[in-house]
């Protein structure tokens, strides 16, 4: 047998033996392990407490342990590259939407890309955003939206950091309102608030739970919340549609996504077994008391959602110059 024949065979047995593999990968039980489910903010964060309440009944549903592992740092980028990285095929990350759409927009330097090398799962679970005030400004929130337009002296707005939703979404508002507002990052949304209470911003757009608390405590206002329409989250507080702010339709996420490596079938069960948790009525409860509303989708429903936050946050990001470090 001649030597090229010969190295013929070897590749075409190779090939062979690895699509062999393959395919014995999507066949066999599935987890055969513990899961381990990487969070990329510290215990007691919203994504942190979310992986806890679905640990359990996943646990459960898969018939193995699930790990919930914290890997803070980056804003969640930390922990997304490890998924990314994985090759153990039963580590997957719960990621909040940034990780999953912008976050090689905000920094060309992060060493993953949403787009291939994570493979999506299922998207969790969604909030809008509550567009907040000082009470030192007007009570009505049409005065209110007047006054950023006429005020002869520019606003701050507050943020829990650069290339964050809130603030990408509060240069939307100023697209939409024509207030002139600079942008005022915080360490997070506590440092936010006491900043607002203090008078050294004047308005931010905060997640429903923490807006209505200092609300009902009196040392906040709200204006509208950025979904199309009203919130089960928020019933009482219109949408910033309804009072003619148009183009801020925004809300943040939770999703799981796993490497881009996995094999179809796991990221499939993994997904099926989500979606029936999430819309259990008690785990419904939970996650609402925690503010998300449950969603619960299939990877392509994901994946879609990923695609069409990605470009449409990317205009304000190239617009606003924005730039995480």
């Amino acid at each position: 047998m001649s030597c090229s024949r010969r190295t013929l065979l070897v590749a075409t047995s190779a090939a062979a033996v690895g699509h062999l593999g393959a395919a014995w990968a999507q066949v066999q039980p599935w987890p055969q392990r513990p899961l381990r489910l990487l969070v990329g903010f510290p215990p007691g964060s919203s994504p942190d407490v979310m992986a806890r309440t679905l640990a359990e009944p996943l646990a459960q549903a898969l018939g193995q342990p699930v790990v919930v592992e914290n890997r803070p740092g980056a804003a969640g980028n930390v922990a997304a590259d490890a998924v990314a990285r994985a090759r153990d095929g039963h580590t997957f990350g719960l990621m909040i939407n940034g990780n999953l759409t912008i976050a090689k927009l905000l920094n060309p330097a992060t060493p993953y890309d949403p787009a291939t090398d994570l493979t999506p799962v299922t998207l969790l679970a969604t909030a809008p955003l509550v567009l907040v005030a000082d009470t030192r400004l007007p009570a009505d929130a049409t005065r209110l939206l007047a006054a950023g337009r006429s005020a002869g002296d520019t606003w701050n707005y507050g943020s829990p950091g650069v290339g964050t939703v809130a603030h990408i979404g509060m240069e939307m508002v100023k697209d939409a309102t024509g207030w002139r507002a600079v942008h005022v990052p915080f360490t997070g949304n506590p440092q936010v608030i006491q900043a607002m209470i203090r008078g050294d911003v004047q308005v931010a757009l905060l997640p429903p739970g923490l807006a209505l608390a200092q609300v009902q405590a009196g040392k906040l206002q709200t204006l509208g919340v950025t979904s199309a329409a009203r919130s089960t989250l928020a019933p009482n507080v219109p949408a910033l549609a309804e009072l003619g702010v148009r183009g801020v339709e925004l809300e943040i996420w939770n999703a799981v996504a796993g490497p881009a490596s996995s094999p179809r079938a796991h990221v499939q069960r993994l997904a099926t077994a989500l979606a029936e948790i999430v819309r259990r009525p008690a785990v419904r409860q939970q996650l609402f008391a925690q503010g998300w509303q449950a969603v619960g989708t299939a990877p392509e429903g994901l994946a879609h959602r990923m695609r069409a936050d990605t470009e449409r946050m990317r205009a304000i990001i190239e617009r606003a110059g924005i730039h995480a470090q």
